[in-house]
């Protein structure tokens, strides 16, 4: 995944030998890699000390194979000698050579010095300063320890989330969501089979739910797939239109309104060129990001995106968000909303919107519609999680949210 830049859960779902395995190693090997993916600075500084010179380019495979090994001994609780052996088992055919570097190197690993600091090893350079400059230096601190932690499993429910929450065994947050440990296959949970929840962040719920009453109105969900927000939508009693142009998500969209048995119009089309037939009452748009704000869930996010991504972005945003603005009726709410931590993704696609004189204003959000995180509301009304924000809880991911009204 390094060496191709894949997101993690695309390299792992491909894999040939990844569906053969139990429930329990594939839940293993997910956590070994998204661990080392976390952990990447402290490891590679852990290992450093132990090579006399760092491997030559072509031995990428060594490395790597090595820091499995090293995050199993550093932060797994791994037997020594099982992290060992199973690190050395990977290094067959013309990587057999390494094996005895392998073994000796495993055997004295121990974690860096307590007077490090972790979050900021573990964070790229790029993304630190980013988050100094946009957030200050004592948000960047929490987000990037904020990253260190497996998060834990949010769900919203269609209704009645008391009496979920009781047989969930669940912590009700105060925006709704239903918070459980971290750990075990959300499949095998009750109320799944019925369809009476889902998967989806706290911080994800937030901007289908920012649009207020929707009950009997219609709302487009752009860029919908893989349907959190339209399943929100559709259980609130609106007239869902979901549009994505990606088939391959829009089959998971269906698939996931199938099981909690919900109705929406699925629309394949690219959400910048496509137009309803008249506008909607009101829109959502989620718009596709360099996903920063969601590192803790995917850590591979911080390894594989660069600042070439977040200068690429904007583009495509401010695309989308014209079009939105063209399906949005006289009077109606437009909800904008990345789960990014960069600020060219959020307030500074919003602030050239308005320069621009499109036909909308900001709508503040106020502290009543955000129980719990007034702290998340900025001036201007709009509305910044950061991953250290409800930490009594587990944290939240990041998302930038603006709601506007057409005029």
């Amino acid at each position: 995944m390094l060496l191709k830049r894949r997101a993690l859960d695309a390299a792992i779902s491909s894999h040939s030998g990844f569906g053969g395995l139990s429930a329990r190693d594939r839940a293993f090997a997910r956590l070994l890699a998204a661990t080392v993916l976390r952990r990447l600075g402290e490891v590679d500084a852990a290992l450093a000390p132990l090579l006399e010179r760092p491997l030559a380019p072509g031995a990428a495979r060594v490395m790597n194979a090595l820091r499995i090994g090293a995050a199993q001994r550093l932060f797994l609780d791994t037997p020594p000698h099982a992290a060992v052996d199973t690190t050395v088992r990977l290094l067959d055919g013309r990587l057999s050579g390494f094996k005895g570097l392998a073994n000796a190197v495993l055997r004295k690993v121990a974690a860096p010095a307590e007077t490090l600091d972790a979050a900021r090893l573990d964070t790229p350079d790029w993304l630190w300063r980013s988050w100094v400059s946009a957030h200050g230096k004592e948000a960047a601190a929490g987000i990037a320890a904020a990253h260190l932690a497996e998060p834990p499993l949010d769900l919203t429910v269609a209704r009645d989330a008391e009496t979920w929450r009781e047989r969930l065994q669940a912590t009700l947050l105060p925006t709704g969501s239903l918070r459980r440990p971290i750990g075990g296959d959300p499949s095998a949970l009750p109320g799944y089979d019925e369809g009476a929840w889902w998967v989806q962040d706290a911080a994800a719920a937030l901007p289908a739910r920012l649009l207020g009453p929707i009950a009997g109105r219609r709302v487009i969900d752009l860029c919908a797939a893989p349907g959190g927000k339209t399943a929100q939508l559709a259980a609130a009693g609106a007239e869902v239109t979901a549009v994505d142009r990606s088939p391959a998500r829009l089959a998971r969209l269906g698939e996931n309104l199938r099981r909690l048995r919900l109705d929406a119009q699925v629309v394949e089309a690219d959400a910048a060129t496509w137009r309803p037939d008249r506008p909607a009452d009101a829109v959502l748009l989620d718009a596709p990001c360099t996903a920063t704000g969601t590192i803790r869930r995917h850590p591979d996010i911080a390894r594989i995106k660069t600042p070439g991504d977040v200068a690429r972005m904007p583009a495509v945003q401010d695309r989308l968000l014209r079009a939105a603005v063209e399906m949005t009726a006289p009077g109606g709410c437009l909800v904008y909303a990345t789960c990014s931590l960069q600020p060219e993704e959020g307030p500074d696609r919003i602030a050239a919107l308005l320069r621009e004189g499109a036909p909308v204003r900001l709508d503040g959000i106020s502290a009543t519609e955000l129980p719990g995180l007034s702290s998340a509301i900025r001036p201007d009304g709009t509305v910044r999680t950061l991953p250290c924000h409800w930490k009594e809880f587990g944290g939240i991911d990041g998302f930038f949210i603006a709601r506007l009204q057409r005029v």
